[in-house]
């Protein structure tokens, strides 16, 4: 998943940098997941793609010091996949966004561990169907279904679609009421170890890199290949798996491929959560 802090048109943009990041709090950022950018983490970036040995250079030229620069490149590359996959709410979380009936205003409780909710997204595109687990993240699996349970999602979009350096389709990252990753809930969240491995389905929250930065934005994984990017950083709490609808995330993905600014947004017009 990187989230943002500019504004579109979110505090500080950066994937929740997932920018809140999916940061991103796409983590995510929250860009794969609230307001600074899930930057929040560096944009999740893929491994650099191995190209034909080097040729050998001119008289005064030290091969060392290209290998150096080759290297530096690669790791910026791959910063600014996480930071702007993951934009996430800072260290100061924004003014909460008056959203839904009863919404929470600080950390909710979190779900219990032997505890499942299913939480269906519905979009102009299909439905995307999330097994929210307990198990997995218990504070964020908890925010997640106290803001789709108020209403705070309806009607916000997938701000970001973020792909890797080399094409590859990375996240689909929402949930910022700004709707352009530097939003958040009004609150933030405490981080969670990450026990699981990131893979094509895996819902995460948004944060930037800041410490406990998570909020209300959150991303889908589009793709195994980024596995490697987000665990990486390792830090974007996963707390759910599509179960069903990931031809309507790639869908999403496919309306705009690798923005982090989608010009037309597709919207989640309702959040439901059934128990289990």
């Amino acid at each position: 998943m990187s989230q943002r802090s500019r504004s579109r048109g979110g505090s500080g943009r950066r994937p929740k940098d997932l920018r809140t990041g999916p940061g991103h709090s796409s983590p995510p950022p929250a860009r794969i997941g609230g307001a600074a950018r899930p930057g929040g983490p560096a944009r999740p970036g893929g491994p650099a793609r191995r190209g034909p040995a080097p040729r050998r250079q001119g008289p005064g030229i030290d091969m060392r010091l290209v290998t150096a620069f080759g290297a530096a490149a690669v790791l910026i590359a791959i910063a600014l996949v996480l930071g702007g996959v993951f934009n996430g709410i800072g260290s100061n979380p924004p003014s909460a966004v008056a959203r839904g009936t009863n919404c929470p205003t600080s950390q909710p409780p979190a779900l219990g561990t032997t505890e499942t909710r299913t939480v269906t997204l519905a979009t102009p595109k299909g439905n995307i169907v999330i097994k929210v687990q307990g198990a997995l993240s218990p504070i964020a699996a908890g925010n997640f279904v106290a803001l789709a349970s108020c209403g705070f999602y309806d009607g916000l979009v997938f701000h970001r679609t973020a792909s890797l350096p080399d094409g590859t389709p990375f996240v689909i990252q929402g949930g910022d009421p700004n709707g352009d990753g530097s939003g958040g809930p009004g609150y933030t969240i405490q981080d969670e170890p990450v026990t699981t491995a990131y893979k094509r389905g895996v819902v995460a929250m948004a944060r930037s890199q800041a410490a406990n930065s998570q909020g209300s934005q959150f991303f889908i994984v589009l793709d195994d290949k980024d596995a490697n990017t987000l665990g990486a950083a390792n830090t974007y709490a996963i707390f759910g798996m599509v179960t069903s609808g990931m031809d309507v995330a790639d869908a999403i993905y496919q309306a705009s491929p690798g923005s982090d600014n989608v010009p037309s947004p597709v919207p989640m017009t309702t959040v439901t959560v059934a128990n289990p």
